[in-house]
C-alpha cells in the first residue's frame, strides 16, 4: 500500500496544506490524525484561496475521501462553520466527509479553562491560541470528564454534560479565585441543547474510522496522512513546554489514526526556506530587526486561524536534521523559497554553540536552547524574482546551490519546491 505521511519539521505553518493538496490526486484518501482547530492550513487552487483548520486540504479533490481521525480534538461549532463555508464555495463535502466517533469534543468548559490557565502562567506565554484544545486534551488523558463524539449519542448525554458541568464550575471557580476574575457559571441544559444539535448536523458524517482506515490499509488503498503543526511542537519531543498538545512529528501518525506506523511507506519532510514561530518559546536564528520583518512582509508571515504575527528568523539545519531524523523523513519539500529572492546574502544555522562548545545536537532542554549562539554560514542570494520559474534547471544558481546545502545538512534529498502560493508553483526535482 503506498501510504504517504507529510509532516512538519519546524514550529508549524510550513505551507503543509499546499503540498497535501498537490499530493491528493496520488491517493484514495487524506487523514488529519492530530491537533484540534488551532491548526491552519491554506490552500490556492484556481486563482482561489481556502482556508482549513479540521477538514484535509484533500477536500478539494471529490473523488477523494477525507478522514478526521480519533486524535484530534473537535470544536464542534468551528467544524460546522468550515464545512458550511466549503459547501457555500461549492465544495463536495457531504459525500467525502469522514468524522470519527473516537475524537474527543471541546467544550465550553475548555474554553473557559484555557482562559482562566492561561491568566495564571505568568511570565512568558506558551503559545496557547485559546480555543480549548489543551484542556480538552487534558481531560482526554485524565479520562473521568472527557466526552468523546460518539458519546454525544448516547442515551445518557444529557447526564454527563450535567455531571461534568458541576465538577467545572468548581474547579473554574478556584481558577477564577486565583486570578481575582468573575467565576463563570456553565449552564449544562443549555450546553447539552447547543451540543445536540451539534451532533445531528455531524451525525451523517460520523464512523469508526479506525475501521475504516484498517479496511483501506488491507484492501491497499492509498493512503496520505496530514500532520498539523510542527516537530519542534511535538509534546514529548518539541521545545517543551512551549509545545501543542499532541504529537506533531511523525511519531504521532499511528497512535492518532489507528494505522500501524509500517505501513507508511513514504515521509515527506516540509520546512519553509527560513524559519519561523508563532508565541513564547526559544528561537536560536530568530531575526528580530529589518531582515526579520522583511521576511515577514514578503511571506505573509500571520497566522492562517489566530492572525498573529509570526517571528522569523534564518533556517536552522540542526533543529530540521533533529525532526527529520525523529520522523523518519526519506525526502524534503522547501516552501517559500520565492520569499528570499530580494536578499543579497542568506544565512543558514549549520551547528550551535553552548557554553564555548560547538554541537549539531539538539537539546532537550529549553533552558539550553536559549544559551545557543548560532553558528551561520552565508551563501549569496539570487536578487531576481523566481515565482514563474516551473524547472529545477532554471533557477538561479544560488538558489540551486542554496536548496543543495540544506540537502547536504539534513541529509536528506529534496523532492519539492514551492516558489509561490498556487498549485502550479511547484518545481519537482528529479532524482
Amino acid at each position: 500500500m503506498p501510504a504517504t505521511s507529510v509532516i512538519g519539521l519546524q514550529w508549524g505553518d510550513e505551507a503543509k496544506g499546499k503540498v497535501v493538496d498537490i499530493l491528493t490526486e496520488q491517493h484514495d484518501l487524506v487523514v488529519r490524525y492530530q491537533g484540534g482547530a488551532n491548526a491552519g492550513h491554506t490552500v490556492v487552487a484556481g486563482g482561489e484561496t481556502y482556508k482549513l483548520s479540521l477538514v484535509p486540504s484533500g477536500i478539494f479533490r471529490p473523488d477523494v475521501q477525507c478522514v478526521i481521525a480519533g486524535g484530534v480534538v473537535l470544536n464542534p461549532a468551528a467544524l460546522l462553520d468550515e464545512i458550511d463555508g466549503l459547501i457555500a464555495r461549492g465544495i463536495q463535502v457531504e459525500r467525502n466527509l469522514m468524522i470519527s466517533n473516537r475524537a474527543h469534543v471541546i467544550f465550553p468548559w475548555h474554553f473557559e479553562e484555557d482562559r482562566l490557565l492561561n491568566a495564571q502562567t505568568g511570565g512568558e506565554a506558551i503559545g496557547t491560541t485559546l480555543r480549548g484544545i489543551g484542556p480538552c486534551y487534558r481531560d482526554k488523558v485524565g479520562r473521568s470528564l472527557a466526552i468523546r463524539l460518539g458519546d454525544m449519542y448516547r442515551p445518557n448525554f444529557a447526564e454527563r454534560v450535567a455531571h461534568i458541568a458541576e465538577a467545572k464550575n468548581r474547579s473554574l471557580a478556584g481558577y477564577a479565585t486565583a486570578t481575582d476574575a468573575p467565576a463563570p457559571q456553565l449552564d449544562a441544559a443549555e450546553i447539552h441543547r447547543q451540543y445536540a444539535e451539534y451532533a445531528e448536523r455531524l451525525a451523517p458524517f460520523v464512523a469508526d474510522t479506525t475501521a475504516h482506515l484498517l479496511d483501506a490499509v488491507e484492501a491497499d488503498r492509498r493512503i496520505l496522512f496530514e500532520g498539523a503543526q510542527g516537530a519542534l511542537l511535538d509534546i514529548d519531543h518539541g521545545t517543551f513546554p512551549y509545545v501543542t498538545s499532541s504529537n506533531s512529528s511523525g511519531v504521532g501518525v499511528a497512535p492518532g489514526s489507528g494505522v500501524p506506523a509500517r505501513f507508511i511507506n513514504k515521509v515527506i519532510g516540509i520546512v519553509k526556506a527560513y524559519t519561523t514561530r508563532v508565541g513564547g518559546g526559544p528561537f536560536p536564528t530568530e531575526q528580530d530587526n529589518d531582515t526579520g520583518q522583511h521576511i515577514r512582509d514578503r511571506g505573509n508571515e500571520y497566522g492562517t486561524v489566530t492572525k498573529r504575527p509570526r517571528r522569523c528568523g534564518w533556517f536552522d539545519a540542526v533543529a530540521a536534521r533533529y525532526t527529520a531524523r525523529l520522523s523518519d523523513v526519506d525526502v524534503l519539500a522547501v516552501m517559500l523559497l520565492d520569499v528570499l529572492s530580494e536578499l543579497d546574502e542568506l544565512n543558514i544555522c549549520i551547528a550551535y554553540e553552548v557554553d564555548g562548545r560547538r554541537t549539531t545536537d539538539f537539546p532537550a532542554h529549553v533552558d539550553d536552547l536559549r544559551r545557543i549562539t548560532p553558528i551561520y554560514e552565508t551563501l549569496p542570494g539570487w536578487r531576481r524574482e523566481i515565482d514563474d520559474v516551473r524547472q529545477f534547471e532554471d533557477l538561479p544558481a544560488e538558489a540551486k546551490n542554496y536548496l543543495g546545502r540544506i540537502s547536504q545538512l539534513i541529509g536528506r534529498p529534496v523532492e519539492l519546491v514551492s516558489v509561490g502560493p498556487d498549485r502550479e508553483q511547484t518545481i519537482f526535482v528529479k532524482p
